[in-house]
């Protein structure tokens, strides 16, 4: 069976989007107004390594163990995901829509066999190609070409990571030797200013300190009776 190629090639979405690409996952544009002259029932994405794109074959249907994710990249270099019908890709596209696709986007279903068609995250680090293959029934019609190699970020590994006197920086080295020298400087000043009002308060104190008892005895007067004045 012949299958027809459509003037079509998939490209990644607008940067103005964000996370465009991630580690594990990237975004396409979809194919709006693509296979409009088809009566197809469904579309599928065919996500696949460079290395096989040359000899894929069209013929392989999606669901089967050649075409699993949870086979790939290992026992198959290509699976098939994202399947939709026609009605999912309106044309013309209405202006207020976000039309894209993000592929990897599905975890549950990574490692689960039963659902071969799972849209996974994609095997890190990775370079892949894709396109978008029309079915009718069981057999492939037409199909667009081939997307240009879509290369994943690579996680930086935690001891890549630059840290203070690793001699990755030295910018870093700078600053953190300058706020030491001033957390110092603010030390001193902090222990300056305890002793100063810790000796104040000591020498203040005395004024104000209690003052001792002072012992009074106590004395019984005794009644003196004027005497007369001594005759002359």
């Amino acid at each position: 069976h012949t299958t027809e190629t459509i003037n079509y090639t998939p490209t990644l979405a607008s940067p103005d989007l964000g996370g465009l690409i991630t580690a594990s996952t990237f975004v396409l544009e979809q194919p709006r107004c693509v296979f409009k002259d088809l009566t197809t029932e469904e579309i599928w994405l065919v996500v696949a390594v460079p290395d096989a794109v040359k000899d894929f074959n069209n013929s392989l249907a999606p669901g089967t163990p050649e075409r699993a994710f949870q086979e790939f990249p290992n026992a198959t270099p290509a699976y098939m995901t994202l399947n939709t019908t026609l009605l999912n890709y309106p044309c013309p596209k209405p202006s207020e829509d976000i039309t894209v696709l993000r592929v990897g986007s599905e975890t549950s279903c990574a490692n689960d066999a039963s659902r071969p068609n799972c849209n996974g995250p994609l095997p890190n680090p990775g370079t892949y190609q894709v396109k978008f293959l029309a079915w009718n029934g069981s057999s492939p019609v037409a199909e667009t070409r081939w997307s240009a190699p879509i290369t994943l970020r690579t996680a930086k590994q935690p001891s890549s990571i630059p840290v203070p006197g690793s001699g990755h920086s030295a910018g870093m080295i700078a600053l953190t030797t300058i706020l030491s020298i001033l957390f110092a400087i603010l030390l001193a000043g902090l222990l300056a200013m305890l002793v100063f009002w810790g000796s104040d308060t000591c020498g203040g104190s005395s004024s104000f300190s209690k003052p001792e008892a002072v012992s009074v005895r106590r004395y019984n007067t005794h009644h003196v009776y004027d005497q007369p004045a001594a005759r002359l």
